[in-house]
């Protein structure tokens, strides 16, 4: 291409910096609250879709590693949270400390810097610590610290990972407390009055011991969200379990069909009703990929029109589902040439370019490269809509795609 735009990436990720907490949470916390350890690793493994590691105590064998501990919970810091910047075969599971990561991870410069080797103008950022709709707060058993927590996450990616070194660039994207629907909404409109205008939820609440959307238990959560134009953004792994096909199957299978939980997510929101009650809601599906669309469209609205007077939907599903989905649904991608082929059964309005970065699967530093390759049969309209137009529209970002709410904007 002679000129490909300057990306605005939906789905990147924050390494969160050990002081998040520790500087943020009243005194009485600081011992109890998220906090890194730096102990030696025991064992570690990841199959059938399930992270199992296991922190040795000061003195035993095992490589060093830091580890983010509250209360039961002892997480480390992974080669797969931090990949970018090693060749694909050094890429294992394996626990590291900060110094063995690159530090556009955790450091606003040095992010900041790595987007510029990218082509990357702006990104969104999704948790690391926290995973990837907060769900780490909802399983903690002290709810009061837990609500705390959620909102040191909050304020320091407002006023600090998206705060004036980032000159607009990175996008505020926050959590919410999902144990409690009325404080979710709170959070939503907390954060709404700065300027935040996305927040993480989980693809499959169920997953998590939560209600479904099925239920009306989310609606003051999303009726704030109809409100304050907050685009729900449901991460794959969002629910804790990747899928796969069984207890031994290797981590490969399920990075195959990691697009699975998005497919049933979108099909219980397109067959939800809450697009009828909510209007004006919006949600995306980071990492998701696109190339499965077409044909979850094209079968629901099949059972849809053949099948709702006894699906069940027939009263609150009242148009088809495809229509739905134009006007409130969008897919996100960082590889997908089958999709990009297929773009007319998706919509070129509701499709998001991402990067991914720091994760294994990021196409960073090639991902000008790979959307070049990939979208050389496309009209440069259609790409600068997928590469930027699409997430300024959704994000509510300033015509030169920076965040509107960032200082100085």
């Amino acid at each position: 291409m002679e000129s490909f735009p300057k990306i605005i990436s939906v789905d990147d990720h924050t390494v969160e910096p050990p002081h998040v907490w520790r500087d943020r949470l009243p005194s009485k916390y600081r011992d109890s609250g998220p906090r890194i350890v730096r102990a030696p690793l025991k064992e570690m493994t990841f199959i059938g879709g399930k992270f199992a590691p296991k922190m040795g105590a000061p003195g035993d064998d095992g490589p060093l590693a830091d580890w983010w501990v509250y209360e039961e919970l002892h997480r480390p810091l992974t080669r797969l949270d931090t990949a970018v910047g090693y060749d694909r075969d050094e890429v294992k599971l394996e626990a590291i400390t900060y110094e063995q990561m690159r530090p556009g991870s955790f450091s606003v410069p040095d992010r900041l810097a790595d987007m510029d080797v990218n082509h990357v103008q702006s990104a969104l950022c999704f948790p690391t610590f926290p995973r990837f709709c907060g769900q780490t707060f909802t399983e903690a058993a002290d709810r009061e610290l837990g609500l705390l927590g959620v909102r040191a996450y909050n304020d320091w990616m407002v006023e600090e990972w998206c705060g004036p070194e980032a000159r607009g660039r990175l996008i505020p994207l926050i959590i919410i407390p999902l144990w409690d629907a009325e404080l979710a909404a709170a959070e939503v409109r907390r954060n709404a009055a700065r300027g935040v205008r996305a927040v993480c939820f989980s693809e499959i609440p169920p997953n998590l011991g939560l209600p479904s959307i099925h239920t009306d238990d989310w609606d003051p959560f999303l009726a704030a969200c109809d409100e304050t134009g907050t685009v729900v953004a449901m991460h794959i792994g969002s629910s804790s379990r990747m899928p796969s096909t069984s207890a031994d199957a290797p981590p490969a299978v399920g990075s195959t069909i990691t697009f699975a939980n998005c497919c049933f997510s979108m099909v219980d929101w397109l067959m939800s009703g809450k697009f009828e009650r909510f209007p004006n809601l919006k949600v995306m599906y980071a990492e998701g990929q696109i190339g499965w669309i077409p044909y979850i469209l094209e079968r629901a609205d099949v059972v849809w029109e053949e099948n709702r007077g006894w699906g069940g939907v027939a009263d609150k599903v009242l148009r088809p589902p495809s229509e739905l989905f134009t006007e409130h649904v969008y897919g996100c991608f960082f590889d997908d040439a089958f999709g990009l082929r297929n773009l007319d059964a998706i919509g070129v309005g509701n499709v998001l370019y991402e990067t991914d970065y720091p994760h294994s699967d990021s196409t960073w530093p090639k991902s000008r490269e790979v959307g070049e390759a990939q979208m050389g049969h496309l009209a440069p309209d259609v790409v600068e809509r997928i590469v930027r137009g699409n997430a300024i529209e959704l994000l509510g970002l300033t015509a030169d795609g920076l965040w509107a709410g960032a200082p100085g904007a």
